[in-house]
């Protein structure tokens, strides 16, 4: 499957991923969506990582077999769990306050900083068409922040937006990350994916035991869902958040262990999941400034059809 055609795959399931994000922070503890949604990720991994372990050999695709990794090797995927982590915990809180229409295209503004980091380290250069669609796509989000305006959100004021802005870098920097381990460290996707999942539970732990010590308190004391601190409420969208990451980071690193890949166009690509944000959260959550927000999506489209038609 053409490496474009997989990152198209990967934004959509991605764009509901980010409606099941919002519809499970909304009014909810974070710290504890957090690790109940990656506690469900690794239980998903951990039979696959003990039937490769044990009988790897009655795996019948040989893609989905997790190899075996030296310590240094669990230390390289450990440090990608530690910047993912800390990047979603950012971008969980950010959601939480944030309309879904407005969090979702700061998240997407990813690509610019992907792609400076991989002209300045990788010594890539897409191609004129390419750079025509991404220029086009980045155009798309810079409207985006001044629909913002119309909402009362001031991006350079914001402490959401900010959050939602460091989410995006580290982000960006996990992109980076990805395509070292995949093309120059020689992970293949399903043993990175397994392992980055399972270390993920323990990075979130101490946030997660932070909040039962201190907000948890002063949550039930409150007896309300509103305010800084509130109770933890179970939900089914908390239990599609990983299921629906792990496919799309699954069509995304497969993309990514493509030779001819270009992690900036991938990283575009991926990001034009926003379409979807943008769809739930006018439809499902009634947010504002839906048409202003459409031709700010529609620009993006246009930059994705480039950079797929060169594809």
């Amino acid at each position: 499957m053409n490496w474009i055609l997989l990152s198209l795959v990967s934004a959509t399931l991605l764009g509901v991923y980010d409606a099941a994000k919002k519809w499970s922070v909304q009014a909810n503890a974070v710290p504890i969506v957090l690790l109940v949604s990656v506690s469900i990720g690794a239980v998903l991994y951990l039979p696959l990582v003990v039937w490769s372990t044990f009988w790897g050999e009655t795996i019948p695709l040989d893609s989905f077999v997790v190899r075996p990794l030296s310590w240094r090797e669990h230390g390289l995927i450990a440090s990608k769990s530690v910047l993912v982590g800390a990047s979603w915990t950012f971008a969980f809180s950010a959601l939480k306050h944030l309309p879904l229409s407005i969090a979702a295209p700061i998240r997407a503004t990813s690509p610019f900083w992907t792609i400076v980091i991989a002209i300045l380290f990788f010594g890539e250069r897409p191609t004129p068409l390419q750079w025509t669609g991404i220029g086009i796509v980045l155009i798309g989000f810079w409207r985006f922040t001044l629909v913002g305006r119309r909402e009362g959100i001031r991006f350079t004021r914001n402490r959401w937006v900010a959050m939602m802005t460091m989410a995006t870098l580290l982000g960006a920097c996990s992109s980076i990350y990805d395509k070292w381990l995949l093309q120059q460290a020689g992970f293949d996707p399903v043993t990175m994916q397994a392992w980055f999942t399972i270390y993920l539970v323990p990075v979130m732990v101490p946030l997660a035991i932070w909040w039962y010590r201190f907000d948890a308190p002063r949550a039930s004391a409150a007896g309300t869902a509103k305010g800084p601190s509130q109770p933890f409420q179970w939900r089914w969208s908390i239990a599609l958040v990983s299921p629906l990451l792990i496919l799309a980071d699954w069509f995304y690193f497969v993309a990514l262990s493509d030779p001819e890949a270009l992690v900036s166009v991938v990283s575009v690509v991926r990001r034009s999941s926003v379409v979807i944000a943008l769809g739930f959260g006018a439809k499902a959550l009634s947010e504002a400034n839906f048409r202003a927000k459409s031709a700010c999506v529609a620009v993006i489209l246009l930059g994705v059809v480039l950079l797929t038609w060169h594809g």
